[in-house]
């Protein structure tokens, strides 16, 4: 028998881009839609919250399981780490985690994604056959212009070559002012000089930028993409972001393990309270600004049409979007891609049973769960700091279920 494809999530408030609205969300099959199509599913979510999954603007999946850099003080630049990086290379730790196939260590920093609720990624670093697998665990930004940054090391596409060779409706992505000395704060200048400074062109980090930079940024239409975990790691700063968040040109990225926070969950709780955002601000920056920025019309809202990738949580009540914001990746009730669970509490069981999915049971940070088996690979939830397999989750289940 197919699988059931059509749900109704009854009960829950879902967010609309500027609040919470209350009642039913369907989906049929893969999208958000209007009403049921057929006898559905129902999933009663009294006392819940339902948002779009997060859009994490910039991450390298395949270097989260590489230890990082610990350097004691600040480094003025990334070309100053990345330099001081060449002698990390030689670490024991470090040789074994590059030895690892890519395709595993790419499915690796998806699934890193997935468990914090980032069901679509901007992958900064060549395409790999990998990313087209069709269980890959995290939708991806396509069709986009790349470079890795106006100076050195030697790695990517020619800035202007990959610029002029982007089509001017899709965003072309470069590394940009990532420091905090002459250098970074040169970059701008010599991006515009080039003639790469657009309306599709994404800065990410742009931590020396100048209050003036930021402005000829939101002229040109342009927009940078935010890492404060990863800034604060090896720079010892970040930008101040609310010029640019007002303006509408700013996205929030996790950037990888190798230099910033855990995941894009983290890099938001952190935020939460500090930079002068509020929730609103911060819960746009992954949603609806990240979608319109990086040419996604169909991520980062649940308006019918929509891909269904939500996020389900508890409503703690008072601010809703605390209620997401506030918490870490183990909290979430269930992340959900294309209309299918893919972790979730043990409560959930039925919705993976009516989705045609079998589940391991695992733990995430402690927590008993349910994972989509297809991303059980022993190989690939070893690589998972906090995510397990075995007697332990079978154990805290049995419990749940007892109490």
């Amino acid at each position: 028998m197919d699988a059931r494809r059509d749900t109704l999530l009854l009960g829950a408030g879902w967010w609309t881009g500027s609040g919470i609205a209350r009642g039913t969300l369907a989906v049929h099959d893969d999208r958000m839609a209007p009403a049921a199509w057929s006898p559905a599913l129902r999933i009663d979510l009294h006392d819940h919250l339902v948002f779009p999954g997060l859009i994490n603007a910039h991450d390298h999946l395949h270097v989260n399981a590489v230890p990082p850099l610990r350097a004691g003080a600040a480094f003025p630049s990334s070309y100053a780490w990345i330099e001081a990086f060449r002698a990390h290379f030689a670490a024991p730790e470090v040789i074994a985690a590059l030895a690892l196939p890519k395709a595993l260590r790419l499915r690796h920093g998806a699934l890193k994604n997935l468990l914090a609720g980032s069901t679509c990624v901007a992958h900064h670093d060549p395409w790999h056959a990998a990313l087209d697998a069709p269980d890959f665990p995290v939708a991806l930004l396509r069709d986009f212009g790349w470079s890795y940054a106006l100076a050195g090391p030697g790695y990517g596409p020619p800035v202007r070559a990959s610029f002029l060779g982007t089509a001017p409706h899709r965003p072309w992505i470069i590394h940009l002012a990532e420091g905090t000395d002459a250098t970074a704060r040169a970059e701008l200048a010599e991006l515009d000089r080039l003639g790469c400074l657009a309306a599709n062109s994404v800065l990410v980090h742009g931590v020396g930028l100048t209050p003036r930079d930021i402005e000829r940024v939101i002229g040109a239409g342009a927009a940078v993409v935010w890492c404060p975990g990863s800034n604060r790691a090896l720079l010892g700063r970040t930008l101040d972001p609310r010029r640019l968040c007002e303006a509408g040109r700013l996205l929030l990225g996790s950037d990888s393990r190798l230099s910033g926070e855990r995941d894009l969950m983290e890099e938001l709780r952190l935020a939460l309270d500090r930079n002068g955002l509020t929730p609103t601000q911060l819960l746009g920056l992954v949603t609806r600004d990240a979608a319109r920025i990086l040419g996604l019309p169909g991520r980062g809202r649940l308006s019918p049409g929509a891909h269904a990738d939500l996020l389900i949580v508890e409503d703690r009540g008072d601010d809703p979007v605390r209620s997401l914001l506030g918490i870490s990746r183990s909290d979430i009730r269930a992340v959900v891609r294309d209309g299918r669970p893919q972790i979730a509490d043990p409560d959930f069981a039925h919705w993976f049973a009516a989705s045609g999915l079998d589940t391991v049971p695992v733990t995430l940070d402690g927590r008993p769960k349910l994972l989509d088996r297809r991303l059980a690979d022993a190989a690939l939830l070893s690589l998972e700091p906090g995510l397990a397999s075995d007697a332990t989750a079978d154990a805290l289940l049995a419990a749940a279920g007892a109490a």
